[in-house]
């Protein structure tokens, strides 16, 4: 008999610690999300007053690359990120099992491309060095932009992921050089052109809408995303969150701040 009721009381033990967990989880005041510097740190920022203002706390942590938000997110050392495209983290999920999902879209960085060495496209030259990311969507995405400017042609059907190896024609012999993203705007004083993410154009103190000899086109599918977990994509905080960053308020300091070089996407 007291075999039994000790049973019947842990047994009422756990279930009460699994409510106050599941409470406590649902109830999550305060996150930590992951960015990459300049621009999306800046909105982040924004995004972090107006969601305080819902009682929503957000910690920002800036990073210098694409790989470890990601690696910071799966580990559960950050609660979401905001800082990449769909493309991109569809390759990562694919290459590395990481159980994150996209929750929405946030803005567009068009991405450039720009020389301190030619003021146009049609000046580029045979055998110019040209550096693109070296990440497989970013990579693919400058493709395409250097396919747009006439400067190569891809196979059919290389997509979004191209890679140099798509490449059918190559009339100018151009030189590709493949650099991780946020170097390129300091390679732009050894090549002759670059494709550069926003970004980092941005943070470099580039001006893409006056600087860029050719952006993106607005309705480009690079627009990036809000980030979390598979697991917590239901939760209450991550609407909060949502909430916060498609504000009004938000998306007026976009336009007022970036001045159409950043897009929303929402």
């Amino acid at each position: 008999m007291k075999l039994a009721f000790s049973q019947r009381l842990l047994a009422g033990i756990s279930v009460s610690l699994m409510l106050l967990s599941g409470a406590a989880q649902a109830e999550k005041n305060s996150i930590t999300i992951g960015v990459t510097g300049g621009p999306h740190a800046q909105i982040m920022e924004e995004v972090k007053k107006v969601a305080a203002k819902d009682g929503l706390e957000i910690k920002v942590i800036e990073f210098s690359d694409y790989v470890q938000p990601n690696v910071a997110l799966a580990s559960g050392d950050l609660d979401a990120n905001s800082y990449q495209h769909l493309p991109y983290l569809e390759v990562q999920v694919k290459d590395r099992g990481y159980k994150l999902s996209s929750i929405v879209p946030t803005v567009i960085y068009p991405m450039g491309l720009y020389s301190k060495k030619i003021d146009k496209l049609e000046d580029v030259k045979d055998s110019a060095r040209v550096a693109i990311p070296n990440d497989p969507t970013n990579g693919g995405r400058a493709l395409l932009l250097m396919e747009t400017a006439g400067l190569l042609k891809l196979r059919d059907g290389a997509g979004l992921t191209a890679t140099p190896l798509d490449i059918v024609e190559n009339p100018k012999k151009l030189d590709l050089a493949e650099l991780d993203a946020a170097q390129l705007p300091r390679s732009l004083d050894d090549v002759d052109l670059a494709a550069v993410n926003t970004n980092f154009a941005m943070e470099a103190g580039l001006v893409p809408k006056d600087d860029a000899l050719l952006l993106e086109s607005p309705d480009s599918p690079y627009a990036n995303i809000i980030v979390v977990r598979t697991e917590d994509k239901d939760q209450e905080w991550v609407k909060r969150l949502v909430k916060a960053y498609h504000s009004d308020d938000v998306k007026q300091y976009i336009e007022e701040q970036f001045k159409g070089s950043i897009v929303t996407a929402w």
